[in-house]
């Protein structure tokens, strides 16, 4: 078992199992199956990213390092939460980037019938420990325990 400190960024408090990323997560691709033609089981849609390409998303701890691609990606991230289609925590190991952060944010606001937490500034360290089916339980202070 591990623990790692980062950034609360929205807060909350869950157990999930982890799928990890050492690539950028292309928000836009990685969701776009499940928000345009209903895919329940919100398996990641990104061809480019072979770590995750096929895996079931929702209800996941979703380790990653950072987002990348379509500026739409916030406003991808909130429909996702509003849709109740979402990861269950976004765990980043560098700081998130201010679109992914937008989205994050206006699902906290929002949304009243999801909790996802976002915390970031993990370090590269997490994403070196954390592997796929590991439990990841995140506490309101940004504590990030790895079993």
């Amino acid at each position: 078992m591990r623990e790692f400190k980062g950034r609360v960024v929205t807060p909350g408090e869950v157990t999930a199992e982890a799928v990890v990323t050492k690539q950028g997560f292309n928000t836009l691709a990685s969701f776009q199956m499940a928000l345009q033609f209903g895919d329940k089981e919100v398996k990641c849609g990104d061809q480019n990213n072979e770590e995750l390409h096929g895996k079931p998303l929702i209800g996941k701890a979703l380790c990653l390092p950072q987002t990348i691609g379509s500026t739409t990606g916030g406003l991808v991230l909130y429909c996702a939460c509003s849709m109740e289609r979402n990861p269950a925590c976004m765990l980043f190991a560098n700081h998130i980037d201010s679109l992914a952060a937008a989205g994050a944010i206006l699902a906290d606001v929002w949304v009243d019938a999801v909790t996802m937490p976002v915390i970031d500034c993990l370090g590269d360290e997490f994403l070196d420990y954390v592997k796929d089916g590991m439990q990841i339980t995140v506490k309101n202070d940004g504590t990030v325990i790895v079993d």
